[in-house]
């Protein structure tokens, strides 16, 4: 089967490894244009146009997706399938353009977590089970019929990190399959369609989502800091600097100060929330790099009273 895979993350990447080692086709890798980064502004490939070029694929880079030349150069190349993982919003001219559709790998169980930052929000809201669907693309975002679900743990001790890991090689794992039913049964596959009532959405991450509230319950506190560990980070403020919290852990001691009071117990730190004492296990001061609360401890001292910035939600 002739394949155009269209990604641009590390979490692309095993998928199109994956799909490379089959007997199909990979016709073109489409990806982002090469953005500038750094102080230099020097010119930083996706990792997927980083696979695609050390593995001698052809690479396609359109800066608009409507562009008439793209979708030229995609009729030209008539593929079965276009395979999409963790790219852009398609227009209908060329996700309709294969015979056999595009199929999108999508790392929750939809219809839950639509949207942009899936792995996130589902530790964020404590979810103890996720997964990985691939669909058929319609033209609203995520909404497409659902080929292969594949449900995945979510650990204690996992955070957006470790999570996006595991999601990623069960991902290229449950594309593989999914691509081979297509091919088996000429695109002529069972779907199942999604329950609307099921529904809840991911949306991208801002600043403001990332700002710790500490009247919230410790656990949530704790849950918001794992689905942002290790990127962008939940953050809250210390005498007007930022500080990045990464890892933290639960305890049942309860709070009798107000939320954000900072306790010092020997080498711990701990912070009062709206109901028990949160431990912060490791964090990054502005304009240090991340370290364990130890090590923070060792160069900063505290009083009685000392608070990480209390925002009100």
């Amino acid at each position: 089967m002739n394949i155009v895979f269209m990604g641009t993350p590390e979490f692309a990447v095993p998928s199109l490894g994956a799909i490379r080692n089959t007997a199909h086709n990979i016709q073109a890798v489409v990806t982002v244009p090469d953005k500038p980064k750094g102080r230099g502004l020097k010119l930083s490939e996706s990792a997927v146009k980083l696979y695609a070029l050390q593995n001698k694929l052809k690479i396609l880079q359109p800066e608009k997706l409507k562009d008439p030349q793209f979708i030229s150069a995609l009729n030209e190349l008539k593929p079965d399938l276009i395979v999409i993982v963790a790219f852009r919003i398609l227009p209908p001219e060329v996700f309709n353009l294969p015979e056999f559709g595009s199929v999108n790998l999508h790392a929750s169980l939809l219809p839950k977590y639509r949207g942009a930052a899936p792995i996130n929000w589902a530790i964020i809201r404590g979810e103890k089970l996720t997964g990985v669907t691939t669909f058929f693309l319609k033209e609203k975002v995520d909404t497409g019929n659902i080929i292969i679900q594949e449900t995945v743990q979510i650990n204690e001790d996992d955070n957006a990190g470790t999570l996006h890991d595991k999601l990623m090689v069960t991902g290229a794992e449950t594309l593989i399959k999914t691509i081979a039913l297509i091919d088996a049964n000429k695109g002529n596959v069972p779907v199942v369609k999604q329950d609307e009532k099921q529904i809840t959405t991911a949306p991208k991450l801002f600043k403001e989502d990332c700002r710790i509230q500490w009247n919230m319950n410790s656990a949530n506190v704790h849950n918001l800091v794992r689905g942002l560990s290790p990127y962008p980070a939940a953050y809250t403020q210390y005498i007007n600097k930022i500080v990045k919290i990464y890892k933290t852990s639960l305890t049942d001691v309860e709070s009798l100060d107000g939320p954000g009071e900072i306790i010092i117990i020997k080498n711990d730190m701990f912070v009062s929330c709206g109901d028990f004492l949160l431990k912060i296990d490791e964090l990054q001061p502005e304009g240090k790099r991340r370290m364990t609360t130890a090590e923070y401890l060792a160069g900063n001292k505290f009083q009685k009273g000392d608070k990480f910035m209390y925002l009100q939600p």
